[in-house]
């Protein structure tokens, strides 16, 4: 199924015919000691810390294919409204939580 996402509250050529529920997928992921020496290197002298760009970029998109596969379970069209949030769970653990609203469409 190909569900479409939004960041807004519509999708242009669709009417919105029925709210489902709000949907969501998190994970949360740690810190890996190797690549803590690596990122502490890097902040003493400066730069983008690339190992902790990737992680979170991968943190997204789990979250954000465990929101989907919430959507699936709903029979949605789409997800409007999308959002993220980030939470420190305990010191080098974040969440990452993909969050939306499930709907049904039909075209204009």
């Amino acid at each position: 199924m190909n569900i479409l996402l939004s960041s807004t509250e519509t999708i242009p050529g669709y009417e919105i015919t029925e709210l489902l529920d709000v949907v969501r997928g998190s994970t949360v992921r740690a810190r890996n000691v190797g690549k803590d020496f690596t990122a502490m290197f890097r902040n003493f002298v400066g730069g983008e810390v690339t190992e902790y760009t990737k992680l979170m970029a991968q943190a997204r998109e789990q979250a954000l294919d465990r929101m989907i596969a919430d959507a699936e379970r709903l029979n949605a069209d789409a997800i409007v409204n999308v959002r993220f949030t980030t939470a420190m769970v305990m010191q080098g653990c974040s969440e990452i939580l993909a969050y939306g609203t499930a709907v049904r469409l039909s075209r204009l």
